[in-house]
C-alpha cells in the first residue's frame, strides 16, 4: 500500500469516525415506552415555554410560570412558587450588583425514604430579552419534566426527586442564588443535575462537575449512553468566566453535574431560538443522558460521595475511560518504554543521526506553533470582528468555516512533515509571512505575530537539510512525551489529550520499527491507528471549534495529529509529494476563507442583528435615537434619521460605550420615585420605586464621604462605597421597588443616577419601520430608556 494512499485513507476514515461520533440520536416518539425519555413528548413543553421572549419580571414570564406550575401539578409534583430576592456581585467588576425578585418553581416526586438526600433536576425557565429561549433554557426545563415523568413510570425511587425551575438565571443566576443561599429546601438536596444550552443543536456534553468527582464520574461512566464528556472540559470551564445555575449549587457545597448543547451558536440568546429551530435529536440526547444519571442516583441506596478527581474521557460508543491521576504516570512510562524500544529497533535497520531527532522535535513544534499564525491570518481574512456579536458573520457560516480551519490546519501540518524530506529553509517563511499579515487588517495582531516569529525561528533550524523519516518521527514522539510529562505534572486533567494519541503512536512506532518496516501490514497498522486517533481527536477539535473563537487551541490538535500522521505524511528523502498534498489543502482552505469573506450570509433563517433605542434624559429634557456601532446598518441609520437630525457619535453616562445617535423630540415618560430615609441604626435607606411599566431599573449611587452598602432588597450584602465613586445596582423585575441600605462613613452628599427601561417604543415619535426579513432585533432593542439624577444630603 502506498504511503500516500494510506495517508488519504487515514484522513478519510478518521473524518468518517469523527463525523459519525457527532451524529444525533433519533427523536423518540410520543408512544415510546413510559419509562424511557421521548423527545417528542418533551417537545410539547418546549413549545409551551418558548412561544415568545419571557425575561424575568415580564408578563410573558408570568404566563410561563403559571403554565409550568400546571404541568408539574399534572405530574403529581405538588409544585410551589417560592419567591425571594436574588443578589449577585458582578464577576468582572467589584462596583456593581445585579439583584431582583424571583419566583422559583419547586416540585417533588416523593421517594420511599423522605429523609434521604434528594436528587434534584434543575433548569431555568426565564429567557433573555428578545429571545424565545427554545434552547436556553426551554430544552432544560422540558428535559427535567420528561425525566421526572419517566422516573415516576419506573416506580417509586429510593429518595425524593426534586425539580427546581429557577427564575432570573439570565439576569445573573438570581433564582439559583436565592434558592441555594436562602431557601431551606436546598438543605435537603444531595445531588443536582443541571441542564443548559448555548446553541440549538449538537451532541450533549457533560462539561462541569463538583470538586472531588471520582464517584460522580463512576456513576456517569456506568450509566451514560453514547456520552460526550472529559476532564479537559471540566478543567477548561473552571478557568472560564462563564456561569450557570450550577455555580450557585457548587458554592453551597452540593455535588452536581452540568449538561449542555453548544452547537449552532448563532441561535444562542437570539430571536431565532425558536422551537422550530431547536434540533429534536439534541433534546433526545439531552434527555437520554440526564435520565440515565438521574435514575441511577434516584434509585441508588446512596448518592455518590466525595473522592479524588479522576482523569476521564469518552472514547467511542458507550465507553468512558477513567482513572486516578497517578495512573497518568503509568501511561507516561509506557510511552517512554515503547518509544525507547522503537528507536533502538529502528537503529538496527539503519543508523540515523541524533540531530534528526532534535529536528523532528522542532518540526512538530513548528507545525503546532505555525498553525496558530496560519489560522489567525485566516480568521482576520474572513473580515469578521471578535466578540459574540461581531463573529455572527462566521456563526451564520459555521460549517464552511470549520471546514476551512480543518483544511488550513492539516495542510500546514502536511507541509511541515512533507518538507522534512527535502529540507528547504523557505518553509520558515510561511508562518512568518502569514503571522505578520494578520496585522494588515487594521490593528496589530500579536496572536499572529508572536507564533509566526517563533515558528520562523524553529523552521530556520529544522529545514536546513533533509531528515530521515525515522529520526523525525522519533523527535516528534519525544516532544509529545515532554509535553505529556509537563501536563501530567501541572494539569493532569488535560494530559490525556496528548498522552492517549502518544500511546497509540508509540505502539505503532514499536510495531513498525519507527516506520522502517515496509509492506502492507506495517502500513495498514499505522493507517488504522492514525484513523482511530484522528476520529477520537475530531470530537475534541469540534468541541473546541464550537466552544471558543480561539485559534491557539488548534495548535494542540495539530501536535496530537502529527504524532500519528507523521510516518504517513513525511515522504521518502528527496520526494515532494508531501508538499503537494499540504499545499493543495492549504490553498483550498485559503480559497474557502475568501469565499466566506465574500459571502452575504444574512437570510430569514440567519438574519443580521440590529439594535435601536430611544433615550430621554429627564434632567436636560433632551432625547436621542441611538444604536451601537457594532449593530448599525442601513435600517438602523434610517431609524436614527427619522426625525431629521444628523447622526453623530455621542457619549452619555447611561451608555456603556459611545453610540451612533440623532436628536429626537423628547417624550414625557414617568420617572421613578426615589427617596432617602434614616434608619434606626444610624444608617440610611434609599428607596427607588420604578415607574409603571418599567421592567428594569438601574440605580447608581455616589457618596461624597464614602461608606458601604449593607443590604439590597432586604438581602445582606457587602459592597464598598468608595469616596466619590459610582456604584451600580441593576434591579431586575422592579415590582414593588428597590431598597438599598447604606452605611455612610460620615455626613455629606449622596448623588443618585437612574435608568429605567420600558421594553416598548415610545408613542409621540416616528414609529419604527418594518425590518427586512433578513434583519432581527437584538436583546432589548426597540426599548425606551429614561435617565435622570437625584441628590440627597445625609
Amino acid at each position: 500500500m502506498g504511503r500516500y494512499l494510506a495517508l488519504l485513507i487515514a484522513l478519510m476514515l478518521g473524518s468518517w469516525i469523527a463525523f459519525n461520533d457527532q451524529l444525533l440520536p433519533e427523536s423518540q416518539p410520543i408512544g415510546a415506552p413510559a419509562g424511557e425519555f421521548a423527545a417528542e413528548r418533551a417537545f410539547a413543553d418546549v413549545t409551551l415555554i418558548a412561544a415568545r421572549a419571557h425575561p424575568i419580571g415580564s408578563a410573558e414570564n408570568a404566563r410561563v410560570r403559571d403554565a409550568l406550575v400546571a404541568r408539574m401539578a399534572e405530574l403529581g409534583l405538588s409544585p410551589q412558587v417560592r419567591a425571594g430576592v436574588g443578589v449577585q456581585s458582578a464577576k468582572w467588576a467589584t462596583d456593581r450588583l445585579v439583584a431582583g425578585p424571583v419566583e422559583n418553581i419547586v416540585g417533588v416526586l416523593p421517594g420511599r425514604d423522605r429523609n434521604a438526600p434528594a436528587v434534584a433536576l434543575m433548569a431555568h425557565y426565564d429567557s433573555v430579552p428578545g429571545s424565545p429561549g427554545a434552547a436556553d433554557d426551554a430544552i432544560g426545563v422540558a428535559t427535567a419534566l420528561e425525566t421526572v415523568r419517566a422516573i415516576k413510570a419506573r416506580g417509586t425511587p429510593t429518595r425524593d426527586v426534586m425539580v427546581i425551575l429557577t427564575d432570573g438565571e439570565e439576569a445573573g443566576l438570581l433564582g439559583a442564588n436565592h434558592f441555594f443561599r436562602r431557601d431551606p429546601l436546598a438543605r435537603r438536596i444531595g445531588l443536582v443535575i443541571n441542564a443548559e444550552a448555548r446553541g440549538s443543536t449538537g451532541r450533549v456534553n457533560m462539561f462541569q462537575t463538583s470538586p472531588r468527582n471520582g464517584e460522580l464520574i463512576d456513576l456517569f461512566a456506568r450509566t451514560a449512553q453514547d456520552p460526550s464528556s472529559s476532564s479537559l472540559s471540566v478543567l477548561l470551564y473552571e478557568k472560564m468566566p462563564n456561569d450557570t445555575d450550577l455555580t450557585e449549587t457548587l458554592k453551597s457545597g452540593i455535588a452536581g453535574l452540568n449538561y449542555a448543547i453548544i452547537g449552532r451558536q448563532f441561535d444562542y440568546h437570539s430571536p431565532t431560538s425558536t422551537p422550530a429551530n431547536l434540533e429534536r435529536g439534541s433534546l433526545q440526547d439531552m434527555g437520554t443522558q440526564v435520565l440515565a444519571a438521574t435514575a441511577e442516583a434516584a434509585f441508588a441506596a446512596q448518592l455518590p460521595g466525595r473522592s479524588p478527581n479522576v482523569v476521564y474521557s469518552n472514547l467511542f460508543g458507550n465507553t468512558v475511560v477513567a482513572y486516578p491521576v497517578w495512573f497518568g504516570w503509568v501511561i507516561v512510562l509506557a510511552c517512554a518504554v515503547l518509544l525507547a524500544f522503537a528507536v533502538r529497533w529502528a537503529r538496527h535497520s539503519g543508523e540515523f543521526p541524533a540531530s534528526d531527532i532534535l529536528r523532528g522535535m522542532g518540526a512538530l513544534a513548528f507545525a503546532g506553533v505555525g498553525t496558530v499564525a496560519v489560522l489567525e491570518f485566516a480568521r482576520r481574512l474572513t473580515g469578521a470582528g471578535f466578540g459574540f456579536v461581531e463573529q455572527r458573520f462566521l456563526l451564520a457560516q459555521s460549517a464552511p468555516w470549520e471546514w476551512a480551519i480543518m483544511m488550513l490546519s492539516l495542510g500546514f501540518l502536511m507541509l511541515s512533515a512533507g518538507d522534512m524530506a527535502r529540507g528547504r529553509r523557505w518553509m520558515a517563511a510561511v508562518p512568518l509571512v502569514l503571522g505578520l499579515a494578520a496585522s494588515a487588517f487594521g490593528e496589530v495582531d500579536w496572536i499572529g505575530i508572536v507564533p509566526g516569529v517563533i515558528a520562523a525561528a524553529l523552521g530556520t533550524f529544522v529545514y536546513n537539510r533533509p531528515a530521515s523519516r525515522k529520526g523525525a518521527w522519533a523527535g516528534a514522539l519525544v516532544l509529545g512525551l515532554i509535553l505529556t510529562v509537563a501536563l501530567q505534572a501541572f494539569a493532569p486533567g488535560a494530559a490525556y489529550v496528548i498522552a492517549w494519541p502518544l500511546l497509540v503512536a508509540c505502539i505503532g512506532a514499536a510495531a513498525t520499527a519507527l516506520s522502517a518496516r515496509r509492506g502492507i501490514l506495517p502500513i495498514s497498522l499505522l493507517t488504522v491507528l492514525a484513523a482511530a486517533a484522528l476520529g477520537w481527536q475530531g470530537g475534541i477539535s469540534h468541541f473546541a471549534y464550537e466552544g471558543m473563537d480561539l485559534m491557539p487551541l488548534f495548535s494542540v490538535q495539530m501536535i496530537t495529529a502529527g504524532l500519528v500522521l507523521w510516518p504517513l505524511a513525511q515522504p521518502d528523502t528527496g520526494a515532494q509529494k508531501g508538499l503537494v498534498i499540504g499545499g493543495v489543502l492549504l490553498a483550498c482552505g485559503l480559497a474557502l476563507t475568501l469565499i466566506i469573506r465574500a459571502e452575504d450570509p444574512w437570510t430569514p433563517r440567519y438574519p443580521q442583528v440590529s439594535y435601536v433605542g430611544y433615550h430621554v434624559d429627564q434632567d436636560t429634557g433632551r432625547a436621542w435615537r441611538f444604536s451601537p456601532p457594532v449593530m448599525s446598518n442601513g435600517w438602523t441609520d434610517k431609524v436614527l434619521r427619522a426625525e431629521g437630525g444628523p447622526v453623530e457619535r455621542l457619549s452619555h453616562w447611561a451608555w456603556r460605550r459611545p453610540m451612533f445617535a440623532a436628536s429626537a423630540p423628547p417624550v414625557a415618560e414617568p420617572a421613578p420615585t426615589i427617596t432617602l430615609e434614616r434608619t434606626a441604626d444610624g444608617g440610611a435607606r434609599l428607596l427607588a420605586l420604578p415607574p409603571p411599566g418599567a421592567r428594569t431599573l438601574e440605580v447608581r449611587v455616589r457618596a461624597a464621604s464614602g461608606g458601604e452598602v449593607g443590604a439590597v432588597g432586604g438581602v445582606p450584602v457587602k459592597l464598598a462605597l468608595p469616596k466619590g465613586e459610582w456604584v451600580r445596582i441593576n434591579w431586575q423585575a422592579p415590582g414593588s421597588g428597590l431598597a438599598v441600605d447604606l452605611r455612610p462613613s460620615g455626613p455629606g452628599r449622596l448623588d443618585v443616577r437612574y435608568v429605567a427601561v420600558f421594553e416598548r417604543w415610545p408613542t409621540g415619535v416616528a414609529p419604527l419601520p418594518q425590518r427586512p426579513a433578513d434583519l432581527m432585533p437584538w436583546d432589548n432593542s426597540d426599548s425606551t430608556f429614561v435617565s435622570g439624577t437625584r441628590a440627597f444630603a445625609w
